[in-house]
């Protein structure tokens, strides 16, 4: 069996999947069952001595909508949307030390890390309630800078608001930095246009690693109502922001070479092991936890070591930003790689019942001929979209030899603009069958 043993910040975790700081590690108890379903690690709910953060998640609102923004009665799909509001910790942080220490020693017990949560009022609480985590034993600790509820409650001042402020972010994580000794994990909003730059700031400030992100700032509306769904804005999350994650952990990967906990888009093990080969050393697992339950964790888990060994990964590391290194580093790069042209299986083809590629070919290199379709090679630019789009895997893409751009296959001309692009000719509605 695969090993999925990896390396985070000094702190070797028996898998990479860690639950988030969310309703499933509020309460001693519930940690314990993620423990018993097998996670790596669980970040307590946020600790905090902000009060109207606690009694928001005593007032917390959820949604669990469908891709079309529809109340899911039922079991959830795939593509579910996850809105809500809620806040930190119901209890006050100096009430959890026992259930910390407690909590961590449970977790030790089955191989696994209670790593703690902060999100405070001033710089003194940041500090103690760090200071605390780290007292009772915890060893790691996650600085809550991409809450996107603060913003919305007058007089709170925390959560994406720090982590919108490179300055204010590094400076919280460097007074931080001065209290404690265990790893410090800064968890990153995306409310802003760049959270590479916070995390530049706060690797500068002592931070060992980054969260790549919270949940977005969303609104959703019920049409049949005219009524915002739970009363306004909240926190928007779900598998449809996974490739706007992604991006971040990449970039972070890449640019900055900070180690990163993924986080926001996870539903089963696939995606987790996108967020691992996109650069993340663990992976945050919340929402969805939230609407399958805690057991569901087990499955990803048991999913991802099924999908080691069918693939041939000895190991985590094999994966590791695999996906990222590959990636070209800017459109140049893609510019320069090797051109592809479609080509048509006709024996599978479904043609002229089936006339989809033809009508989404927006560069003319398909046509409708004699019951078949038809492929010009000079106009095809290997964009991919008719091999995306066809139901029957009828078209593959196939590389263009030097041989065949010298036969006319299409290539760029260099310092040439096109300048026959302005009218349609093969793919008009009255040329197409079916």
């Amino acid at each position: 069996m695969a090993n999925t043993e990896v390396e985070f910040c000094g702190l070797n975790f028996k898998n990479p999947m860690v639950v988030a700081s969310i309703e499933p590690t509020n309460s001693p108890d519930l940690i314990k069952q993620c423990f018993d379903a097998g996670a790596g690690g669980a970040i307590v709910k946020t600790l905090t001595d902000i009060e109207d953060m606690a009694q928001l998640t005593q007032n917390s609102k959820y949604s669990v909508m469908n891709a079309q923004g529809n109340i899911i009665h039922g079991k959830p799909a795939r593509d579910f949307v996850f809105y809500s509001r809620s806040g930190y910790a119901s209890t006050a942080y100096k009430d959890w030390i026992p259930y910390l220490k407690e909590c961590q020693a449970y977790g030790a017990e089955r191989d696994a890390h209670l790593i703690g949560s902060v999100g405070a009022k001033e710089i003194s609480g940041w500090r103690d309630i760090s200071r605390t985590i780290e007292d009772c034993g915890l060893p790691m600790v996650e600085l809550n800078f991409g809450c996107p509820h603060p913003a919305m409650m007058p007089g709170v001042h925390g959560g994406s608001m720090i982590g919108q402020d490179p300055d204010m972010a590094a400076e919280v994580t460097r007074q931080v930095a001065e209290v404690v000794d265990i790893p410090i994990v800064v968890k990153l909003t995306p409310d802003q246009a760049d959270p590479v730059a916070i995390a530049h700031a706060v690797k500068g400030a002592g931070a060992a690693a980054v969260t790549a992100t919270n949940r977005y700032t969303g609104f959703a509306i019920d049409i049949d109502t005219a009524t915002p769904q739970i009363g306004g804005p909240a926190g928007i999350g779900g598998t449809w922001t996974k490739p706007l994650s992604l991006r971040w952990v990449h970039r972070i990967h890449q640019e900055i070479g900070m180690p990163v906990a993924g986080s926001n888009g996870i539903f089963d093990h696939r995606d987790a092991i996108e967020f691992i080969m996109a650069g993340a050393g663990v992976v945050q697992i919340g929402s969805v936890l939230m609407i399958k339950g805690i057991k569901w964790l087990t499955k990803v888990i048991e999913g991802m070591e099924r999908f080691m060994d069918e693939k041939g990964y000895h190991d985590v590391r094999a994966m590791h930003g695999i996906a990222s290194a590959r990636a070209a580093g800017d459109y140049s790069e893609q510019f320069a790689r090797g051109r592809r042209y479609a080509a048509i299986d006709h024996g599978a083809c479904k043609n002229p019942t089936c006339t989809v590629c033809i009508q989404m070919c927006f560069y003319e290199a398909l046509s409708q001929a004699d019951g078949k379709v038809d492929m010009h090679p000079e106009s095809c630019i290997g964009c991919e979209l008719c091999y995306d789009v066809c139901p029957f895997g009828a078209i593959a893409m196939a590389e263009t030899t030097p041989a065949q751009h010298a036969a006319g296959y299409y290539d760029i001309p260099e310092g040439i603009f096109e300048t026959d692009k302005f009218t349609t000719r093969r793919n008009n509605p009255e040329s197409i069958d079916g």
